[in-house]
């Protein structure tokens, strides 16, 4: 990750010297800061479908109904969601961590009737679903 961060600064003063301060140089710069700053924001616990705080295996899994505007117009992405998991199994509670506001109440209707392994405490995971108009 440190050589990303170091590539990203050379690019970002790379560019810098080369663009000029006309308007366009400036939207270049202001595009160019804003894609380094959010590379450097993820982290590897985001990026991945499941978090190490929960080693719950997850015994139902309900798929979500894909919204049909977003499918006819053919917007997709992914909804990252933190999950909240009683003793017993169930979902307690889950939280938007990001999306398309629309594919995340779908998929928050999914996951809510997933169920998992009992576990000794209520425990809470990371999960991420795709959605992809093509399939």
């Amino acid at each position: 990750m440190g050589k990303t961060k170091k590539r990203g600064a050379a690019t970002l003063t790379r560019i810098l010297r080369k663009s000029s301060t006309t308007a366009a140089g400036s939207l270049r710069f202001v595009c160019l800061a804003a894609f380094v700053m959010v590379t450097a924001v993820l982290t590897p616990a985001q990026q991945g479908s499941t978090s190490a705080k929960s080693e719950r295996k997850l015994v139902t899994r309900v798929e979500p109904e894909y919204p049909a505007i977003l499918r006819a117009r053919q917007i997709g992405g992914t909804v990252r969601l933190e999950v909240t998991i009683t003793p017993k199994g169930t979902v307690k509670d889950v939280a938007l961590i990001g999306g398309n506001p629309i594919l995340a109440e779908a998929a928050i209707t999914a996951v809510k009737r997933w169920t998992y392994a009992p576990g000794d405490a209520v425990s809470s995971a990371q999960v991420s679903l795709e959605f992809n108009p093509y399939r």
